[in-house]
């Protein structure tokens, strides 16, 4: 007789270290970041269906007239397509996206990504919540256990 065995593991994406960078002429607009975060919760191996979340990223500004550029880094992946988490030598692939659909890859406009940009950010000196989009591809045997990776965000203005 033979035992299915339901293998479960929870997927989380640390988003915690930022980069503002202020782009040369812009020195009177000043744009800060107010955390990041994504959360897939328990990942069923054995489910065939794709695991997806929504996240979210805040910004302000607090001047108008200015451009705002929002990258995402690779993570611990080699490219932007194989972004993956960890837990020990187990690897968990995923990405993040930049629409609902998870199309369109959320990194620095490299290797078929894309940034997010805005001219003149409203409100100002409100936060802005972006949504960043989530997915875990099915059908991945790993072991059950947490997985992390980090997202460097760095904020152009």
């Amino acid at each position: 007789m033979t035992e299915k065995t339901n293998k479960r593991s929870l997927a989380t994406i640390v988003i915690v270290t930022w980069a503002i960078l202020l782009q040369p002429g812009w020195a009177r607009a000043a744009c800060s970041s107010g955390g990041a975060s994504v959360a897939f919760g328990t990942y069923d191996a054995l489910s065939l269906a794709p695991l997806d979340t929504i996240g979210s990223l805040v910004f302000q500004c607090n001047q108008k007239d200015h451009n705002v550029m929002i990258t995402l880094s690779r993570g611990s992946g080699s490219s932007f397509s194989t972004r993956r988490m960890v837990n020990g030598s187990q690897q968990l692939f995923y990405n993040l996206y930049r629409d609902t659909g998870r199309t369109i890859v959320w990194g620095d406009g490299s290797g078929g990504t894309q940034a997010f940009q805005i001219t003149n950010p409203q409100p100002n000196n409100r936060d802005i919540t972006l949504p960043i989009f989530g997915r875990i591809p099915p059908g991945q045997n790993v072991k059950v256990g947490t997985y992390s990776d980090t997202i460097t965000i760095t904020l152009f203005f």
